[in-house]
């Protein structure tokens, strides 16, 4: 009996990776959720829950979310913020905007503001775009802003069926929830304890093919590597890998 339940609640067992993919989840959307408190830190705080769940992506299924959450709001903090500041400024001169557009009288001057409504639009969907890939894309790759940003429209628009796909996982939800007053307080528990990461995963799942073929490859996938180049396949690792991989995950590398 003990072997079996020490079996089911091993790191190793499927009870267990699901476990400790929770545990990861409610733990990184506690910290976003802690750091976003500010709103001006909020990108940081994106790019540092795309940071963990794509180290989680990558292998990395043992390490500490606070730790690791820590570690990439650090290290990805000015740009992030910079980033973030330059959206909320794009987004509040499109409400302004609107609000201007919406006041201007009938005749040809309602003409003119319905098609500036549609520009502003565009400009904002376009802004809105360009930041949902770009945090992921900033937690991924160490470069300058412009670059990031160059980077971020590269991978919007590789894959345009991506693209509707990583809007809808954010959108549908927020909307939703904006939508569904009755269910609000549901809502907002979920938001609170895994809504932020399990969107972040999503869309870190549909990315991360491209990613890694752009990334130094993790220890693991070197290990497999070598041993693919000395003639041996994939799943069968000498002892000694094998060994070195799970003192590998022991230290949480």
């Amino acid at each position: 009996m003990g072997r079996f339940l020490g079996g089911i609640f091993s790191n190793d067992s499927l009870f267990g990776q699901l476990m400790t993919r929770c545990w990861i989840l409610v733990g990184a959307n506690l910290m976003f959720v802690l750091f976003s408190v500010p709103v001006v830190t909020a990108g940081p705080a994106f790019v540092a829950l795309f940071h963990v769940m794509l180290k989680v992506l990558r292998g990395d299924r043992d390490l500490n979310p606070f730790k690791e959450f820590w570690k990439g709001f650090r290290s990805n903090l000015k740009q992030g913020t910079v980033c973030w500041l330059a959206f909320l400024a794009i987004a509040a001169l499109a409400y302004l905007d609107f609000r201007f557009l919406r006041n201007i009288g009938a005749g040809e001057g309602a003409a003119f503001a319905n098609l500036m409504k549609y520009g502003v639009l565009a400009v904002l969907i376009a802004a809105a775009i360009v930041m949902i890939f770009l945090f992921p894309v900033m937690a991924a790759f160490a470069d300058t802003i412009p670059h990031l940003i160059r980077n971020a429209v590269f991978f919007a628009v590789k894959n345009p069926l991506r693209l509707i796909l990583m809007a809808v996982i954010w959108g549908v939800p927020l909307a939703v929830t904006y939508i569904d007053t009755q269910t609000q307080p549901l809502y907002a528990f979920c938001w609170f304890f895994f809504g932020f990461s399990a969107v972040a995963m999503a869309c870190s799942s549909l990315l991360i093919r491209d990613f890694s073929k752009y990334l130094p490859p993790t220890e693991e996938e070197r290990l497999i590597a070598e041993s693919e180049t000395s003639g041996m396949q994939p799943g069968s690792q000498t002892p000694s890998a094998k060994q070195t991989l799970q003192d590998m995950k022991k230290m949480k590398m």
